[in-house]
């Protein structure tokens, strides 16, 4: 292994000569494409996960280099390039330019929100004070170029579609504020990495526990955020034909919709670790000694709660109907906003009672 040993001390060597702007810039493409890849892997294990659970097989066909034990793994990258080689068509009637805007103002957001997430205790790309309202603020433009998407369209189908998912993700988003002033009051920071750190002790430690119902109600609302099952109402093929993205085709449409869905998928899925898991502090910590590598915080541990909620996202798509808008509507604003200012009350309580997280 002395030749690994030698090979990694020339790449560290190498990257300490680089300039400051072209580290930064290696590593955002290094995230940027690592988040792209994920995404295509996701709709693959997607389409086997529920395929399992429905007794189905899913992609078993396409391949790498007809490769048996990789059947199927290449299916995500067949249906890039099938979107990329499709035509984009513009209606005739549709605003051109505000037209093929709206899928960057969808995409870029669900991109650029990755800058603050602490990777690890030593990697996070803009360890900013202000991370928490960083993604705030970045998860909220989404809905602008849902609503542009549908009104530039020119098509009553594509409108109707942008208003309906406007008016679901803004009340989910309301639901999804309040429940991060929760974690806000335990934590005392905006900053993501000291969000974490607030949570060090082990699996015990972690804000799950004393903000249960703030985790229950901030995951909802990031199923309806994304537009998935069983809150897809955006595409109810019977009831608007196919939602805000009816007109759109290719890349744009890869832009528009698949892209953005599931890289937001991704980013739900960290928050959650983030917020009420301890990203990427290990559940043994404190239970087991520091020395073994169980117990260490590291990448891994954040990957493992990753992957743990994208696998309920899948479910929950396996499981539950679509629910009818009215449903919907009515959970967002009569149940999990209620109940977010009713736990933020409690955490008053608790806070003056110094108990909890505020004990000390």
């Amino acid at each position: 292994m002395q030749w690994f040993v030698t090979f990694m001390e020339w790449l560290a060597g190498l990257w300490a000569i680089v300039p400051p702007f072209l580290q930064v810039t290696f590593l955002v493409i290094a995230v940027m494409m690592t988040i792209i890849i994920a995404v295509a892997m996701l709709t693959l294990a997607e389409r086997k996960v529920i395929g399992y659970m429905q007794l189905r097989l899913g992609p078993n066909r396409v391949t790498f280099f007809g490769l048996r034990a990789f059947r199927g793994i290449a299916q995500p990258f067949a249906d890039v390039f099938k979107l990329l080689l499709k035509e984009i068509i513009v209606p005739a009637s549709s605003s051109r330019f505000l037209f093929l805007l709206a899928p960057l103002i969808v995409l870029v957001p669900a991109l650029a929100a990755w800058a603050v997430i602490p990777f690890s205790p030593e990697f996070v790309l803009a360890d900013v004070d202000a991370g928490l309202l960083y993604i705030l603020a970045l998860t909220s433009l989404g809905v602008y170029g849902v609503i542009l998407a549908g009104w530039a369209s020119n098509s009553k189908y594509a409108f109707l579609g942008a208003m309906r998912s406007a008016a679901q993700m803004v009340a989910y988003e309301i639901a999804m504020g309040f429940a991060l002033v929760g974690v806000l009051m335990v934590a005392g920071s905006l900053n993501l990495g000291e969000i974490i750190r607030g949570q060090q002790g082990g699996f015990g430690s972690w804000n799950w526990f004393w903000l249960f119902p703030l985790f229950i109600v901030y995951f909802i609302s990031g199923l309806a955020e994304t537009n998935r099952a069983p809150f897809d109402v955006a595409e109810g093929e019977s009831e608007i034909v196919a939602g805000f993205h009816v007109e759109y085709s290719g890349a744009a449409f890869a832009a528009l919709f698949a892209l953005p869905e599931y890289a937001n998928m991704i980013l739900i899925s960290a928050l959650t670790s983030v917020f009420f898991f301890g990203g990427w502090l290990s559940p043994f910590q404190g239970y087991l000694p520091d020395d073994l590598w169980i117990a260490q915080s590291s990448f891994f541990w954040l990957f493992v709660k990753i992957c743990a909620f994208l696998f309920v996202f899948l479910w929950v798509r396996a499981t539950f109907p679509r629910y009818r808008y009215d449903q919907i509507m009515r959970l967002g604003w009569k149940v999990l906003i209620p109940v977010t200012l009713v736990w933020i009350g409690v955490e008053a309580m608790l806070a003056w009672l110094h108990i909890g997280p505020w004990a000390a």
